[in-house]
């Protein structure tokens, strides 16, 4: 059976490249030319480049490539999706029938469009089961009493933005939430965070004492052929810079790339990870 790749940028792309030769799985890849590192090109025999709004256009080349399914990994910046995406023919025909104008609907409609051609969107951890969050402390230093008290409290304002398709990152300080990721990312969001506890003076933001805890989560119901949690070590690098000593994750349900140099920071600079059932 060949796959079918639908590459995003950063490295995730890369990794399921990767587990798909680690098994002899056969692939064929759609990169986007506006998100997808070029140096790809050297990693697969079988590629085409496609414009984001180009979906008739992957999809011809995925039945000429004979795929069966297809995977989805990499970020497409939400920004790049629906300000300046040029749609062909087919994706203007799935734009149109959209009920809102998120990530979720858009990627939901797009894989029942694969889906009418015979191409099944399949989990997007499928080659990457290793590479998955397993549950507990992963680092030396568990989180303190005042950072679990910060993840409950973080876990309760996830449950209750489950079903609004905002993005993965919470910051939160002495259970008082400081920001919440929309379209900006992961690092930004918690470079954001850093930034207003700098200002406390300038604004008259007021927190309590005590360090940032974030937490990248999946959703209760995360759909995992599309908009998997990513961690790795630009995360804690970040985290180190915003003043974060805290990093929670759900287990099983989030990708850790360089996963042994990124616990091996995190303890450097006394960070405690850990891994939940969300």
């Amino acid at each position: 059976m060949r796959y079918g790749l639908i590459a995003g940028n950063g490295r995730f792309p890369f990794m399921v490249v990767e587990g798909a030769r680690k098994i002899g799985a056969s692939l064929s890849v759609a990169a986007i030319r506006e998100e997808t590192d070029p140096k790809i090109e050297q990693e697969v025999e079988h590629l085409t480049w496609v414009g984001i709004g180009q979906l008739g256009k992957m999809i011809r080349f995925f039945k000429s490539e004979g795929v069966e399914k297809a995977i989805m990994a990499g970020q497409v910046k939400h920004v790049q999706i629906f300000s300046r995406a040029i749609p062909d023919a087919r994706m203007l025909k799935v734009l149109l029938k959209l009920p809102r104008r998120n990530t979720d609907s858009l990627i939901g409609a797009i894989a029942t469009e694969l889906a009418s051609e015979g191409i099944e969107l399949v989990d997007s951890t499928c080659f990457l089961q290793d590479y998955l969050a397993s549950a507990g402390t992963l680092t030396r230093r568990k989180p303190s009493s005042a950072e679990y008290a910060d993840i409950e409290y973080g876990l309760e304002i996830a449950r209750e933005i489950a079903g609004l398709d905002l993005g993965q990152t919470i910051v939160v300080r002495s259970k008082a939430c400081v920001s919440i990721e929309a379209m900006e990312g992961t690092d930004a969001t918690i470079q954001r965070a850093g930034l207003l506890l700098q200002d406390r003076g300038g604004r008259g933001v007021r927190f309590s004492k005590g360090p940032l805890t974030v937490l990248k989560l999946a959703k209760p119901n995360q759909d995992m052929r599309f908009d998997v949690p990513v961690t790795g070590l630009p995360t804690i690098e970040t985290m180190i810079d915003a003043g974060a000593t805290c990093l929670c994750l759900s287990a099983g349900k989030t990708l850790m790339f360089d996963r042994e140099e990124m616990i091996a920071l995190a303890d450097r600079n006394k960070i405690a990870i850990i891994a939940v059932q969300a």
